[in-house]
């Protein structure tokens, strides 16, 4: 089965935020990446995900649409979009401190 590659749409990228919305056909992936910063996701649509790490460990994950979480940086993983449906999350990545 060929994974497709979900689609990173930069919204905002001003020096101190990153504003990416990412969405994902089914069965789209993001491929293994680290996050350099403290990022947010808020859920647009909801969806069913699959969450892999570095070590090759899968763990599920649904997100509810509106719904929001936070990780830190250094985050590697791989998320694939593992339901039936488009999928899609805005990822606020906090690139400076404010002055």
């Amino acid at each position: 089965m060929r994974v497709t590659a979900a689609v990173p749409t930069v919204m905002v990228d001003d020096g101190r935020v990153r504003v990416t919305k990412w969405t994902f056909d089914p069965g789209a992936s993001t491929g293994m990446h680290t996050h350099e910063f403290d990022y947010l996701v808020v859920p647009v649509t909801g969806g069913e995900f699959a969450v892999t790490e570095v070590d090759e460990t899968t763990t599920p994950m649904s997100q509810a649409p509106g719904g929001a979480y936070a990780r830190p940086a250094g985050v590697t993983h791989d998320v694939r979009n593992v339901g039936p449906s488009l999928a899609s999350f805005v990822e606020i990545e906090f690139l400076a401190q404010s002055p």
